[in-house]
């Protein structure tokens, strides 16, 4: 019999339905039922494409004797964290304060006022890895919670005093200078891994923020060092199992040094952020593999993550058939069977490292370890000849595995991942001239304006007609981002107005004097603090976003009051952004683009005219991230418009 969770509309909580788990959403509900049976509450938190997360399912949550257990003595809450990033960004701060680090599933328990006093990641089903069974770890809790109450009740409140620490904002808004950047730069090659590329040598995440800011200190300083540590980045990653040799798109990490063997789910996010890091390296080396990159990664998720009406979906699971990465990989045998007589089998399997040793659990993930020159010259033909037989292959090898059982589709729509993609399909368009890129872009916009939107306001998550949550400050900030890119690319005055007027209400219900932006509205619901991440992780801060967005309007709209705030903000972190480069690698950037200082380009003149296009191949042909530009149009003058 379904649980409660079946009247979600998260794909991830709707994975949980059947469990013999007694589970609630995240509400009042749970927490008044714990309050009156005086239960602890055990919260999970995870995400649809998450392995670990099905891993745990399978084995604890769908494990009737653990279910009983857990029916008897917790109230038991699921919580999709893409959908509740504020429950998420504070249970794992206390995590992460517990145990020195966090990950998904997020395991934690809670007294039934909502504070914390323990928790983990994932708990086998039996004990090993040097930790107790879940059961057993259950058990223990029980009992400490039955005998040992005034002890937890300690813990509780000092863990919720450790989490509720805000940083403060300085009085001072005048910013650092440029040896900002040459202390960071050096803390960035500190960690670069010469060899591989990226930073750290294990569990390596797309740094796409960090080659963004590697390109600034490249353009303002010329320093050629930090060109070559991002395009090498780049290069082994599109080389990589990290990236899709046959689909396009990017997973979401990889295991290991090489970028070879990923965790095998497709985020949309990534896929964003990094169309805009390649974008960035072809407008400024004018290498044609990074522009095939960001037109496969566009394709990708043109073809496999958009809805019918134009918005673009969550994510795709690591898993298929319950196996992780079975959709992707291939053993020898089978690609010979498939590409007999259809290609230059030896060529195309040497490019994609292909041998009779599997690379991942007995089969082959397709990445490119050698240098395509040297393996053309190995076979004696031409670097054209080998990319000919390699795209044959591509689209033969591509049209067999849509033949298998795809990995599960988070089909949720979230305001604050469209638009990091509206962003960056729209200035992919602009760059590219490719004008169907701009199409979706606005249909992503325009779909987030009619199904995300209500009296004003964005909401943060859609599904089957359905648009629920509070957006967070994150979901203003990055598709009013998205917006302006889109004005860019279009010059129709109806972004810039959305934008102007999102910005305003995002700095009505976020901002406060002391503290600068807080991730969730002054509205939102009560939680026993109120979170700020102020780091940049696998995306930009919302503060970050906001310090963009801010900077940007100030100019455009004539707002110094906007341009101040974000002089705070920056001024408060500038020893934070030289300490952890990579933890604020986003904000680092917006400091670059004052610092610059901005170059502020107005145009009069028709859109589509051949005059004002072959001004703007001009602009934004090359690398020029410190540009703003607005166009006055004589038919438009009584629409709200930019004032430079």
């Amino acid at each position: 019999m379904p649980n409660r969770l079946a009247n979600e509309i998260s794909p991830y909580l709707f994975q949980h339905r059947d469990n013999p788990v007694d589970w609630y959403p995240w509400g009042d509900e749970a927490f008044e039922v714990a309050r009156a049976q005086d239960k602890p509450i055990f919260l999970s938190i995870g995400y649809s494409a998450c392995h670990w997360c099905h891993v745990m399912a399978h084995e604890s949550f769908e494990d009737d004797k653990t279910a009983v257990f857990l029916n008897k003595n917790f109230v038991s809450i699921k919580v999709d964290r893409e959908e509740r990033p504020d429950v998420d960004s504070i249970y794992m701060s206390a995590v992460q304060a517990l145990s020195g680090s966090g990950g998904w599933p997020m395991s934690v328990w809670l007294l039934p006022d909502g504070r914390p006093f323990f928790g983990g990641t994932y708990f086998p089903h039996t004990a090993r890895y040097g930790m107790p069974s879940f059961l057993e770890l259950l058990q223990r809790i029980t009992d400490a919670y039955a005998n040992q109450r005034p002890g937890l009740e300690r813990d509780a409140g000092n863990l919720t005093q450790a989490i509720n620490r805000i940083v403060p904002l300085g009085d001072d808004d005048s910013l650092p200078g440029w040896d900002v950047f040459e202390t960071a730069f050096q803390k960035l090659a500190s960690s670069y891994d010469v060899e591989w590329g990226g930073f750290g040598s294990q569990l390596k995440f797309p740094p796409s923020m960090t080659i963004d800011l590697l390109f600034r200190m490249y353009d303002h300083f010329g320093w050629q060092t930090a060109l070559d540590m991002a395009t090498h980045t780049l290069d082994r990653m599109m080389r990589g199992g990290i990236y899709d040799q046959l689909g396009g798109g990017f997973h979401r990490y990889s295991v290991d040094r090489q970028w070879l063997v990923p965790h095998f789910e497709k985020m949309l996010y990534d896929n964003a952020l990094l169309i805009r890091a390649y974008l960035s390296a072809f407008q400024i080396t004018g290498r044609i593999e990074y522009r095939r990159i960001v037109e496969q990664t566009i394709a990708y998720a043109e073809r496999e993550m958009r809805n019918e009406n134009g918005g673009f979906y969550s994510a795709q699971d690591a898993d298929s058939e319950g196996h992780e990465g079975k959709f992707f990989v291939w053993n020898e045998h089978e690609l010979r069977n498939v590409l007999s007589g259809r290609v230059n089998i030896d060529l195309v399997l040497d490019f994609w490292g292909i041998t009779a040793d599997s690379n991942f659990e007995g089969r082959s993930i397709l990445w490119i370890p050698t240098d395509p020159q040297t393996v053309s010259q190995q076979h004696g033909v031409s670097v054209a000849h080998l990319e000919e037989e390699v795209e044959k292959a591509r689209t033969i090898l591509l049209a067999v595995r849509e033949t298998r059982i795809k990995p599960g589709l988070d089909d949720k729509v979230l305001t604050a991942w469209n638009g990091l993609m509206i962003r960056s399909i729209a200035e992919a368009g602009k760059v590219l001239r490719r004008p169907e890129y701009v199409a979706l872009a606005e249909q992503a916009a325009s779909f987030v304006l009619e199904e995300l939107q209500h009296d004003g306001r964005l909401l943060r998550s859609y599904k089957d007609s359905r648009a629920r949550f509070n957006a967070y400050l994150e979901d203003y900030a990055f598709f009013i981002e998205g917006l302006l890119q889109l004005y860019e690319a279009t010059f129709d005055p109806r972004w810039f107005t959305e934008a102007h007027t999102l910005t305003e209400t995002m700095v009505s219900l976020f901002w406060d004097d002391a503290a600068g932006f807080f991730d969730t509205s002054e509205d939102h619901e009560a939680l026993i603090t109120r979170p700020q991440e102020l780091t940049d992780n696998a995306i930009p801060s919302g503060t970050s976003s906001t310090t963009a967005v801010l900077i940007r309007m100030a100019i455009l709209a004539d707002r110094p009051d906007w341009r101040a705030k974000a002089d705070r903000i920056i001024a408060t972190m500038s020893s934070a952004i030289e300490s952890y480069p990579t933890a604020f690698s986003y904000l680092a950037s917006q400091l670059a683009f004052v610092l610059a200082p901005p170059h502020e380009i107005a145009l009069v003149g028709e859109p589509g005219s051949d005059d004002l296009e072959k001004m703007l191949h001009i602009l934004n042909d090359f690398y020029r991230p410190a540009q703003v530009v607005a166009l006055r149009s004589l038919e438009q003058s009584n629409a709200v418009e930019p004032i430079i």
